[in-house]
């Protein structure tokens, strides 16, 4: 027998109380193999990704459990049987400790930017007027 990890998304129409009873419904398939459920972890209601069969939100569930893998596939064949579930992902977990800590927020650092540079001071005499006017007084002088 191995640990897998098993993460559910349930249609966001399931009400989110029977979403615990209709997951145990399914995990008996685990029990009857001599298996056990060690966690069921029910997220709630998220925004997903992108958009699954015309959804934008799903109920998650994660289950860690130790069973032998005829039964594991057996759990994935009848979850992916039912309307109710829009995706599961079952992975073999080894050696992994099943705590599922909330995210923590981590606040950005704040990036001060350097001051801008001031351009360059132009004299007046780069400015096209004032070539304009020098060429109209060189003509003057010329004449």
């Amino acid at each position: 027998m191995h640990q897998y990890e098993l993460m559910v998304i349930l249609d966001p129409s399931v009400e989110e109380k029977t979403v615990e009873p209709s997951l145990e419904k399914f995990l008996k398939v685990i029990t009857a193999a001599k298996g056990t459920v060690d966690t069921l972890s029910i997220w709630g209601r998220r925004r997903l990704a992108y958009e699954i069969q015309k959804k934008s939100e799903g109920i998650y569930a994660v289950v860690n459990m130790t069973a032998p893998s005829e039964a594991v596939i057996e759990l994935d064949r009848q979850l992916n049987l039912s309307e109710a579930v829009m995706r599961t992902k079952v992975l073999r977990a080894e050696d992994v400790q099943f705590t599922i800590t909330p995210i923590e927020y981590v606040a950005e650092k704040s990036y001060e930017k350097p001051p801008r540079k001031s351009a360059p001071k132009k004299d007046a005499s780069d400015k096209p007027a004032a070539k304009k006017a020098e060429a109209v007084a060189e003509e003057a002088a010329a004449e």
